[in-house]
């Protein structure tokens, strides 16, 4: 069954099963993290999902892609599962849409590698003894005095410090009398207005209101400075009333078109505050202004088609269309792929559908064996406990360094080789620190 018909039956499928269905619908959808935003309203999943890049939620609570089945990308890394020496990062991904994404490569939803934040872990340190008192802080009454002591017996190792604090103080008393200086009382209410209301276009009358130097007041022996400042404030009366009109709403306007051209979507309708408008302070109209609805254009959305998996490559063959089995000239081969999905008046894909590629040809050719260059360290498998490993290997192959590409890839077919004096060789390397399972 090709991928087109697929996705087809699908779709077919889950309208079928969601006709009556009713869910919240939104107009965003995230591919990054599987959440839903820009709420329309409720409506049935089937008129939601006439656009493919909406999505919904149903009383699970769980927001849903309409699009096709596809994977998310993968999320950054996981911080490392120690703060030093070996352990583990992770990162995921999802599976986001209508139907089951294909994972041709076995690549699964969760990878596991090593990290090591540092190389050591932090050993605290121990305080040298308290250092001398310096001297009082005030030169009368009562102050304070410090004394201070290092992280230093011993010195703490890769980036640790000492638990608790190097600096401790005290009370000191001079046994001197220092003046007391004077500090304002609260300021006290404020007085009557000096006036019953304010004339339009004129400056409103004055309030006033005082305070008094006594919290606490200056001292005679020894002598105390007196308080900075006035004594008496004032401002501007405020509140006085104009005869107040509150307001009142008008008639609603006719709804705006709909905001989309198919599927869901908004519509709105305005109304003023202006039968009458308030004036001299009175109440401005209670409620909104706006009002918004969903609306529904019953009309199918553009769907993007998508590549199918590439095709594998065709034989190798020279620019004239000949073989060129066991020669070191280099060929040409293709591969394909098709452009599926696409519906009404959605985008075609990006790209070719036809992939070209240099490539010899050594099917049957007696070659020289060699072991190959170890391959990339796998990621940790299992992805959680205590007995997780990755591994790396090399394996015995044809040795093309005559040719002019070195890449393994661009060669066709299966050499004659002798590897009874090369074995395969395989590394396995401990991964530690990983998630409980």
């Amino acid at each position: 069954m090709n991928l087109l018909c697929w996705v087809m039956m699908v779709l077919g499928i889950y309208v079928q099963q969601s006709v009556s269905q009713m869910a919240q619908c939104f107009t965003e959808f995230s591919r990054s993290n599987g959440t839903c935003g820009d709420l329309l309203g409720e409506v049935e999943i089937q008129d939601c999902c006439i656009n493919p890049d909406y999505g919904y939620v149903e009383a699970d609570g769980v927001c849903k892609s309409c699009g096709r089945a596809e994977w998310s990308e993968w999320a950054p890394w996981s911080k490392c599962t120690v703060s030093c020496k070996d352990g583990v990062r992770q990162r995921k991904r999802m599976c986001y849409g209508i139907g089951t994404c294909l994972d041709p490569k076995n690549l699964g939803t969760i990878q596991t590698e090593p990290c090591m934040e540092q190389d050591c872990c932090p050993v605290e340190g121990g305080w040298s003894e308290w250092g001398n008192w310096q001297q009082c802080s005030v030169s009368c009454e009562i102050g304070i005095k410090k004394r201070q002591r290092t992280c230093s017996n011993p010195l703490p190792q890769c980036g640790a410090t000492c638990e608790g604090e190097a600096e401790e103080t005290a009370s000191c008393n001079t046994e001197v009398v220092c003046p007391t200086h004077g500090g304002w009382s609260s300021w006290g209410n404020w007085g009557p207005c000096q006036g019953t209301c304010a004339n339009e276009g004129h400056e409103p009358p004055m309030e006033f209101r005082k305070r008094t130097c006594t919290n606490p007041p200056p001292s005679s022996v020894p002598r105390g400075r007196d308080c900075d400042g006035d004594d008496e404030d004032s401002q501007s009366c405020t509140g006085l009333p104009f005869c107040s009109i509150n307001g009142n709403w008008g008639p609603w306007s006719e709804p705006t078109p709909c905001t989309v051209t198919c599927g869901v979507g908004r519509e709105s309708k305005r109304r003023t505050c202006d039968s009458p408008e308030p004036k001299h302070g009175g109440k401005y109209c209670e409620g909104d202004a706006i009002k918004t609805d969903s609306c529904t254009v019953p009309t199918s959305c553009p769907i993007n088609g998508v590549w199918t998996e590439w095709s594998s490559w065709e034989s190798c063959k020279k620019r004239s269309g000949r073989p060129i089995t066991c020669r070191r000239t280099d060929g040409i081969r293709k591969r394909l792929r098709d452009c599926v999905g696409t519906k009404f008046g959605g985008k075609i894909c990006d790209g070719e559908i036809v992939d070209h590629g240099d490539c010899y040809d050594f099917n049957g050719c007696e070659l020289n064996a060699i072991l190959s260059e170890w391959s990339q360290w796998s990621y940790c498998k299992p992805d959680c406990g205590s007995k997780s490993n990755r591994i790396r290997e090399r394996v015995c192959t044809a040795d093309i360094s005559a040719y002019s590409i070195q890449d393994i890839s661009v060669f066709e077919g299966t050499p004659k080789i002798n590897c009874e004096d090369l074995k395969n060789e395989t590394e396995t390397s401990e991964c530690k620190n990983l998630p409980e399972c």
